[in-house]
């Protein structure tokens, strides 16, 4: 194994699974792994199968370039974190993440409350 590789995917996972507000564990869920396979994943300790990378970059919304720092013409780059919007706060996208799992009923049910908190 590639142990700088491992350590650059490990490490701009985990920095896009923190700035969408995800726990391993989900990430995990999300990309058909089990949570400890997940975690030697982003303490560089193994290197994501060509699938698992690939429904990595979705879940995580970053490209391959990215996760593996590299730039778009191959070359390595210097990490730069991109700035997080205002609206897209990890919390606001946990709540949607977890909202999207919710039946019609406790959707509405959830939309009342939000709606009581904002008044």
């Amino acid at each position: 194994m590639n142990e700088e590789l491992g350590i650059t995917i490990g490490t701009e996972a985990r920095a896009a699974r923190q700035h969408l507000g995800l726990t391993q564990a989900e990430v995990a869920e999300r990309i058909g792994l089990v949570h400890p396979v997940y975690n030697r994943l982003e303490r560089g300790k193994m290197l994501p199968s060509v699938p698992s990378l690939y429904r990595l970059c979705r879940e995580l919304r970053v490209s391959p370039e990215k996760l593996m720092g590299l730039t778009a013409t191959g070359d390595v780059r210097k990490g730069t974190k991109p700035k997080p919007k205002e609206e897209d706060t990890p919390e606001l996208r946990r709540l949607l993440h977890l909202a999207r799992k919710l039946d019609a009923e406790d959707l509405t049910a959830l939309l009342h409350v939000a709606s009581a908190l904002a008044r």
